[in-house]
């Protein structure tokens, strides 16, 4: 084999390799957002497209798009247009425990849906010293307390990755991800509601149908 072959051949195998390291590499909730969006149009799309439907800021959105582009996941066209790769679809074809997410036992989601007393419950807040008089003793009261509660209680925790830290007290660093993904996306008023409550049912449904299995 010619020296220039065996360098060809060496390249084919390196950016083989580079590949299925990128498919295996576990991404931001945020990230694959985008990547469904990508998806579900079948064409491409400007950057203020992508911001509109995934309900990020133009700024945040251009920061995931590059990090995708720079890995492979999507490309970009002539007339600033984006477009989702065959990599950036094996990407979302991948389930949930390939991208990283780790699978959850009976025991370990009784636990994070477990009461807990009102001094180790979320206390609502609008600001310093500002108390609403509201608070979750369970992720489905905290659920129940996010679609009420005033969105400026809100927009005051998140920022404050108070909702991240009370989640990891009940011993779920999955949903703490998911809402960490959702701080850094920079939603406010109720899209931001709105994306935290979609967030928390459905890792509340996710986790009570593991505890009805027999």
């Amino acid at each position: 084999m010619s020296s220039k072959s065996a360098k060809t051949s060496k390249g084919r195998s390196d950016n083989n390799k580079h590949s299925e390291a990128n498919v295996k590499m576990s991404i931001s909730d945020v990230k694959r957002r985008v990547l469904e969006v990508l998806s579900e149009a079948d064409k491409p799309m400007k950057l203020h497209n992508i911001a509109e439907k995934t309900g990020l800021n133009v700024k945040s959105s251009m920061m995931h798009l590059l990090w995708l582009r720079k890995m492979g996941y999507i490309s970009m066209l002539e007339g600033n247009l984006y477009s989702i790769t065959p990599l950036g679809r094996q990407t979302l074809s991948l389930p949930k425990q390939a991208a990283g997410l780790p699978k959850i036992g009976k025991k370990e989601a009784e636990t994070i849906l477990r009461l807990v007393p009102i001094d180790k419950a979320f206390h609502f807040h609008t600001g310093i010293g500002q108390y609403l008089g509201v608070y979750a003793t369970s992720l489905n009261d905290f659920l129940s307390k996010i679609k009420t509660v005033n969105i400026k209680s809100i927009e005051f925790h998140v920022p404050r990755k108070d909702f991240e830290s009370w989640i990891e007290s009940l011993g779920d660093s999955e949903l703490a991800k998911k809402i960490r993904a959702i701080r850094v996306a920079g939603l406010l008023g109720e899209n931001l509601r709105q994306k935290m409550y979609e967030t928390v049912k459905s890792r509340f449904d996710e986790l009570s149908q593991v505890v009805s299995k027999v």
